[in-house]
């Protein structure tokens, strides 16, 4: 198969972590004879100190050419620490979801054998772990109009907007993606106070016959914030708003032990991005120190999502927890043994493929 894969390194550590994934990639394609071709292209604010504009009109492009994307990350302490600045790089990744239509973000949680021992929570509590987000990534209170301050500055505001159509979308790939799994589907929402979530949950309701295979719980997003401390192993497929999705996934992501760890995909109907759920990390850049696991198992993802290809996507998977079994790890995890840096760590993954 012939790839033609969009590399966007971003900010920080994001250069250092797409670097290694380019590498697997490039393993892959070997062993399996693809054809893969790379166009790389600025974001974020690596991209507003060329051109800026956090997200320029080249980029657009290379991203609408590519049959994927691979994605590093955002952000800078220069425009964290000025709450004045008109250009931010998150301008840039915001207007990039909305301008490719990505409009699910889809967010897996599951433990390594080899660090389930990392985890904050309980052993018999994430032991067997595996669920997956569906995120809806261009709706709600990120996009809504209007927003803004009164003249004195004293009040600011923001809305939150749904349309059925944007909740149905996502539903169903949610649903989907239930009906391959464990068919148990959790819509997480705030019906007892938001009309927008209230709309979710008859949207969800009115899909549910569809999917008669599939069991449907409706849970509050706080209670879900608890039970996915408390029992994390009661979840499957998740799917939510925007905000609510921003924050659970977080939430979740540190079950595992380490955010350098797991991966995750923004789909539209056309173009597919892949993406550590890890932020810039700016403290690291340069030192050839960052996890890049994360990065990989998102090329793992891509794969898998973009071009159907399973064996490939359970190949680096494969390779990565090799690398953990093995303690083929950077410093973050290394705890007191060999800290390998993130080129050597990306070297030995290719080389094992």
């Amino acid at each position: 198969m012939e790839m033609n894969i969009a590399l966007l390194p971003g900010d920080g550590i994001g250069p250092e972590v797409i670097a290694q994934a380019v590498k697997v990639v490039k393993a892959v394609g070997k062993k399996f004879g693809h054809t893969i071709h790379f166009e790389e292209a600025p974001v974020g604010a690596a991209a507003i100190d060329l051109t800026g504009d956090p997200y320029p009109d080249n980029t657009h492009d290379v991203c609408l050419r590519a049959d994927a994307v691979l994605f590093g990350a955002i952000g800078d302490p220069k425009y964290d620490n000025d709450p004045k600045a008109k250009v931010r790089p998150e301008q840039g990744l915001l207007r990039m979801r909305q301008k490719l239509g990505l409009f699910a973000n889809v967010r897996p949680t599951f433990t390594f054998p080899s660090l389930i021992h990392k985890s904050p929570l309980k052993l018999e509590r994430v032991e067997g772990v595996d669920f997956v987000f569906f995120r809806e990534l261009t709706g709600g209170i990120y996009f809504g109009e209007p927003r803004g301050r009164n003249e004195q500055g004293t009040k600011a505001f923001d809305t939150n907007v749904y349309s059925k159509e944007e909740i149905t979308r996502l539903a169903r790939m949610g649903f989907e993606a239930a009906q391959k799994r464990r068919k148990l589907l959790t819509c997480v929402d705030k019906a007892n106070v938001l009309a927008t979530s209230r709309l979710w949950r008859e949207t969800v309701q009115e899909l549910a016959p569809e999917y008669p295979d599939v069991k449907v719980e409706y849970e509050f997003v706080d209670a879900v914030a608890m039970r996915l401390i408390q029992w994390p192993k009661a979840y499957d497929v998740l799917i939510t708003e925007n905000l609510f999705g921003d924050i659970l996934t977080d939430e979740a992501s540190v079950i595992s032990g380490s955010m350098g760890l797991m991966p995750s995909a923004s789909l539209g109907t056309d173009i597919k991005l892949f993406e550590p759920i890890h932020g810039s990390y700016p403290q690291a850049a340069g030192k050839d120190i960052a996890n890049p696991l994360a990065t990989v198992l998102s090329a793992a993802m891509m794969f898998d999502y973009a071009f159907g290809l399973k064996e490939e996507a359970q190949a680096i998977t494969d390779v990565v927890n090799k690398s953990l079994a093995e303690g083929v790890v950077t410093e973050d995890i290394a705890e007191g043994g060999k800290a390998f840096k993130t080129s050597e760590v990306g070297d030995w993954l290719a080389e094992n493929l």
